[in-house]
């Protein structure tokens, strides 16, 4: 298909340092026999717990705290939570505490966990046999289709929006716009009442509004998003933290949820296959997922898988917000095709915006360049062991794919890849897993009809 050899897989990757972080796990468990957990604490006393081992030898000191140093990392942006509990490991738990110290190398996750939860962070040793209970909890959410709904969706580099009329959706725009380069907020306000607006003027009446964003909200308010990169924190805290709310109220007195995109795209996906145990994934400006567990429910969790490693090689890219490397915005997002672009031997114009990169690859795949196909193969290679990494912290029976980098053949090509990864090196989790590539119009404009869903009217 495409041109490529699909059975080569390690030939056909323009990534050839890129190592699994599911394999290297996968080997390091192999021989580890030591009891060791990791808990997260978040907001009202909710609790996420990860049960594993690690050595606990001399000799595989270093690995262990690599180990669990990505660990943490992972479970704090999949769970969220501003307090850690290091439990069966006192090295470790200090190893730890160092990192995400103030000055450490973790400290942008230190920082962005206080500033979601509103609470000081802290790293807190226990014996593994007095680790902390799992105290989870989720909520029903969406799925609401009566009356005359509008739904935004707030993406890095277009936004799109939906009238939608007892589930059917009778308007859809996309409009391009540049959030991420933007400092005045009211540049952002703009935009959003503009959409909501366009919308609002395709029906006889507005009874609802629901807002699909990245970043992370709590009671429908901004705690932190990329979409306002640029935003000084003190106009942030004035202007950005209630925006969906200001601009809903430029319309009227109108119920309001806001979500983040990751948990919309998992909700558009379980109305769409009429099931549970969903994970979405939307790569555009970054990567957004999100979590339906197996009663259909929201699970609260953070689920920024954007800021989550997947990749352990030592060269890996580093995300210029975090200052991470081998996390997933390098890996499922326009960031993945620009970065692979030279190996490729594409030169893209440096005057373009990044959503623009994106478009003049695809425009380039869609006439018979390999080497653009070789980025899109690339980023199923990265995908197939990347679902197996995070098939250890979620229990999944779909996933679904969205987003500007899922669409047209590129989207095809991933899709492909990745079955053919997990079926090679996966078989167990291929047997149960389900890969869904919506249908063109669904990968561009569907979490902002799932979004239209997420308000209770009345």
């Amino acid at each position: 298909m495409f041109g490529l050899d699909f059975t080569d897989f390690e030939n056909d990757t323009l990534d050839k340092d890129f190592m699994p972080l599911a394999l290297f796990n996968k080997a390091f468990l192999k021989s580890a026999s030591k009891p060791f957990a990791i808990a997260v604490e978040r907001n009202g006393g909710l609790i996420s717990v990860y049960d594993t081992r690690i050595h606990g030898t001399f000799e595989m000191a270093e690995a262990d705290k690599y180990y669990a140093e990505r660990l943490v990392k992972f479970i704090l942006w999949a769970r969220g939570g501003f307090r850690v509990f290091v439990c069966g490991d006192k090295d470790i738990a200090e190893f730890i505490r160092k990192n995400y110290s103030v000055g450490g190398a973790r400290e942008f996750d230190r920082i962005s966990m206080e500033r979601v939860y509103e609470s000081r962070f802290e790293v807190v040793y226990l014996p593994y046999s007095n680790c902390p209970k799992a105290n989870e909890q989720t909520k029903s959410m969406g799925k609401n289709l009566d009356g005359c709904r509008i739904g935004f969706d707030a993406g890095g580099s277009d936004r799109k929006v939906s009238a939608v009329i007892d589930g059917e959706p009778v308007y859809s725009e996309e409009v391009v716009w540049h959030p991420k380069t933007e400092s005045d907020p009211d540049y952002h306000f703009k935009g959003i009442v503009a959409g909501l607006k366009a919308a609002a003027a395709r029906m006889p009446r507005v009874d609802a509004i629901g807002v699909s964003s990245a970043g992370i909200f709590v009671n429908n308010k901004v705690m932190l998003a990329s979409l306002f990169l640029k935003v000084p924190e003190d106009v942030f805290d004035k202007k950005v933290k209630d925006i969906y709310l200001r601009a809903a109220a430029e319309l009227g007195d109108i119920p309001v949820e806001v979500a983040n995109d990751g948990d919309v795209t998992a909700l558009a996906g379980a109305m769409d296959l009429d099931d549970n145990n969903v994970l979405g994934i939307a790569m555009g400006t970054s990567e957004a997922a999100g979590y339906v567990d197996s009663h259909g429910n929201i699970t609260g969790w953070l689920n920024e898988l954007a800021f989550t490693p997947v990749d352990a090689a030592p060269s890996a890219m580093a995300d210029e917000w975090s200052g991470d490397i081998g996390c997933g915005v390098k890996y499922f997002s326009q960031d993945a095709v620009i970065k692979l672009a030279p190996a490729a031997g594409i030169e893209l114009d440096p005057q373009l915006s990044p959503g623009e990169k994106l478009k003049a690859v695809q425009k380039i795949l869609a006439e018979g360049h390999k080497g653009a196909e070789k980025i899109f193969f690339t980023i199923g290679y990265y995908l197939g062991h990347s679902l197996a990494h995070y098939a250890d912290f979620y229990d999944i029976k779909h996933v679904l794919l969205l987003g500007r980098v899922m669409s047209g053949h590129g989207g095809e090509i991933i899709h492909k890849t990745a079955i053919r990864i997990l079926d090679k090196e996966y078989p167990e989790l291929a047997a149960v897993l389900s890969l869904h590539l919506p249908d063109e119009k669904s990968r561009r404009v569907g979490q902002s009809v799932a979004a239209a869903s997420l308000p209770v009217i009345g």
